[in-house]
């Protein structure tokens, strides 16, 4: 498992490409998170004592836990949302680069926050899909300019952000028509409108009602847009207030162009990486290993992300949908350990053992000789 001759980055590029039609109504969909990985022992790579924002009242704050911050494709699978795997980072907190740093006289480590490891795997996803332009899904703590001023800065206009505003965050409309005469700059946003909590209330009895495709089920929600400045970002958004009995939500994007329907179903698609998540520690396995060395941790989550991202291609080139195993009230469509079950079925056939023998008394390590023969 520690060993270092596993050319992941011309592996991973080469599944980047295996996936058939990536793009989601002419958009890369990528889903940004990060999660923590839970561990039990000392001098485990990466980890620290992290804050889970997500932590009951039994349960510590500051877990003994690896943070990592992934990358996923959103793409529907046999009609339904999935989130492939594309790329992840381990994240360091700076003191503990520092410390590193401090009492180690070899080579010096660089700390990158999660922003700037986000657009540095962003970036390089995007050189695999030369021309596609790009739709990063994120929450709120993401959706910043941290994040999406470099990505403009590498990318360009072909990236833009979704995400959910906080409720606290200051609207402003566009800026109207310059005075010429006026001494100055011209003004770059317009009169202040509130915060987002407050046009929630205001534009409540404005609201229509939309049919959309959130959660696999057609559904009737009663959404606002509306078109404004944010200063958070430094540009024009569309902000899409989402209603439901007495709760809101809003949500933005800096694409102009999106409709509101397509705003509410791509952001409800990002809970899909957190499904991701579960799948990666629980179905594959990622948080049962016991691996301490920095080669071997990283080399086993490739190996889990990349497996998951392998079973969602396979799922989405077979010819039939896999049945759900088990029956689940409200749920028509079917599970990721579903077609786990469907590649262990046909890994049984005799077809099967034929394009993958098994090995006899080989001194070669087969699976590192087949990774090597497919990044070549």
């Amino acid at each position: 498992m520690a060993s270092p001759k596993i050319p992941w980055q011309g592996l991973w590029e080469r599944l980047w490409q295996m996936i058939d039609n990536p793009l989601t109504d002419g958009r890369l969909m990528l889903a940004l998170d990060d999660y923590i990985n839970p561990k039990t022992g000392k001098k485990i790579f990466a980890c620290d004592n992290v804050f889970d924002h997500a932590a009951k009242q039994n349960q510590s704050k500051y877990p003994w836990a690896q943070n990592i911050v992934a990358v996923g494709l959103l793409k529907i699978v046999k009609e339904r949302w999935a989130c492939l795997p594309l790329s992840y980072r381990f994240y360091h907190l700076k003191k503990s680069v520092e410390r590193i740093n401090r009492d180690n006289n070899g080579k010096k480590l660089t700390f990158e926050s999660k922003l700037e490891q986000a657009a540095a795997m962003i970036t390089q996803i995007a050189t695999v899909f030369a021309s596609a332009p790009i739709t990063v899904v994120t929450d709120s703590w993401f959706g910043n300019n941290g994040l999406f001023k470099p990505l403009r800065h590498q990318l360009g206009q072909r990236v833009n952000l979704l995400s959910r505003l906080r409720c606290n965050n200051n609207v402003f409309e566009l800026p109207g028509p310059q005075n010429r005469c006026r001494v100055g700059r011209p003004r770059k946003y317009g009169a202040k409108l509130g915060t987002a909590a407050s046009l929630a209330a205001e534009f409540k009895s404005l609201a229509s009602e939309y049919t959309v495709n959130l959660y696999s089920r057609e559904r009737t929600v009663v959404a606002y847009e509306r078109v404004v400045m944010l200063k958070t970002l430094r540009c024009a958004v569309k902000v899409v207030w989402v209603y439901r009995k007495t709760q809101w939500v809003a949500i933005f994007s800096t694409d102009l162009t999106l409709s509101v329907e397509q705003v509410i179903e791509y952001y409800g698609a990002r809970w899909k990486i957190e499904a991701l998540f579960k799948e990666l520690k629980r179905d594959i396995g990622s948080a049962e290993t016991q691996t301490r060395h920095p080669q071997a941790v990283s080399n086993h989550l490739n190996f889990c992300m990349m497996a998951t991202s392998v079973a969602w291609i396979y799922a989405d080139r077979i010819a039939k949908t896999p049945n759900r195993r088990h029956a689940v009230e409200g749920r028509r469509h079917f599970a990721f350990s579903d077609v786990r079950r469907s590649i262990t079925q046909a890994a049984t056939e005799n077809n099967f053992s034929r394009l993958f023998p098994v090995p006899r008394k080989s001194t070669i390590n087969s699976l590192v000789a087949a990774m090597l023969r497919m990044a070549a």
